[in-house]
């Protein structure tokens, strides 16, 4: 009879079934809450906080002078981040300028040499107009003495005079017609002269000119010589922090070598790979909660940003060539901007580039 009485306990024990039903139940609730989340929420995982970074890079070669910043130190735009030993471009600098002042007196004694030029074309110009009136004075005296000459001819032919005072009327013309031909001459060597000292006179101006020119590139020289000498002290880009310093004092550095980088600690945003499928409802502007790893319980305000104008894999260095014959679908991802919309939380300064982060977008 006991055994009787303890079978029908065990039987009617209601523990089971109303375990059961609460398994039952709260899995159906939290099905139809999951259900629920998911008709206004899109999330994924594949997500990391990003950051303008800026390369430290010199323009110039040369030796490592004073490392002036360390690892992970706070800089503001413009601080003096390295120094780059400057004798030699200081030398390259004085080279330039010693060459600029040696083309400026060239065209100076240039110009000497042009306006002594033009002086000369003035006065030989000024014995041209000499030589002119000098002719014209012995053309004049020519005619008296050639007349002179005609009347003396025909007293001598009718013995009015005597041979003496005709021959002294014909050597009086003689002589006026020499002293023309003389003056012709000589206007001729003058003229003759002028032309050579007009000639030199444009040769010396075209000197000018090409002093000029040269001047301009000696100038040229100078501010290449002065901009690479400014390039030996680095400053930063902008605000943020240093990361490691891979430069040392009296280290030889190449044009264009990476140095380090500065992340821009207060331009940082979140980069979430979302599948192709996730975005038909997403827009710009869109309420979006950020958890980051690293602070697990906090929820970071944001906003979708903006829409990746390819997908992930179109900008990989080897992308994939779906036109090979070899073709199998796959999902394809889309970065999205996600910009942070609380700017009083003190924790998004706290956040570093390539955190992990989980992101919920609020579909509308």
């Amino acid at each position: 009879m006991n055994m009787e009485t303890t079978t029908s306990k065990k039987k009617r024990n209601p523990v089971f079934p109303i375990i059961l039903a609460i398994l039952v139940i709260g899995g159906g609730w939290y099905g139809y809450s999951k259900y629920k989340y998911a008709q206004h929420h899109e999330e994924t995982d594949d997500a990391q906080i990003s950051a303008d970074i800026s390369p430290v890079i010199p323009r110039i070669a040369g030796y490592v002078k004073d490392v002036l910043v360390k690892d992970n130190q706070y800089v503001k735009k413009g601080d003096t981040l390295l120094l780059i030993d400057e004798r030699d471009l200081m030398i390259r600098l004085q080279e330039a300028e010693a060459a600029l002042a040696t083309a400026e007196s060239n065209l100076a004694t240039a110009g000497a040499t042009t306006n002594a030029a033009k002086a000369n074309v003035a006065t030989a110009q000024a014995s041209v107009g000499t030589i002119d009136a000098q002719i014209e004075s012995a053309k004049v005296t020519l005619w008296r003495a050639t007349q002179d000459f005609q009347r003396f001819d025909n007293l001598y032919k009718d013995h009015s005079i005597t041979l003496q005072q005709f021959e002294q009327a014909q050597a009086a013309k003689q002589t006026a017609e020499n002293q023309v031909k003389i003056l012709q001459e000589q206007k001729n060597q003058a003229a003759k002269q002028t032309n050579a000292v007009s000639a030199q006179s444009n040769a010396t101006a075209q000197q000018i000119e090409s002093a000029k020119a040269i001047i301009k590139q000696r100038q040229v020289e100078v501010e290449a010589a002065k901009l690479n000498l400014s390039y030996t002290v680095i400053t930063a880009p902008q605000d943020g922090l240093v990361s490691k310093v891979n430069a040392q004092a009296g280290q030889f550095l190449a044009a264009g070598q990476p140095l380090f980088s500065i992340v821009h600690s207060d331009k940082i945003w979140v980069t979430a790979n979302f599948k192709e499928t996730q975005l038909d409802r997403m827009t710009e502007g869109q309420v979006v909660n950020v958890h980051a790893d690293i602070f697990p319980e906090h929820k970071f305000k944001c906003v979708v940003g903006s829409f990746s104008p390819a997908t992930g894999s179109t900008f990989a260095l080897l992308p994939p060539d779906n036109a090979s014959g070899n073709f199998v679908k796959v999902v394809q991802r889309l970065p999205v901007r996600v910009e942070f919309s609380d700017k009083a939380d003190s924790l998004v300064q706290r956040l570093r580039p390539g955190m992990n982060v989980k992101v919920e977008v609020e579909i509308n």
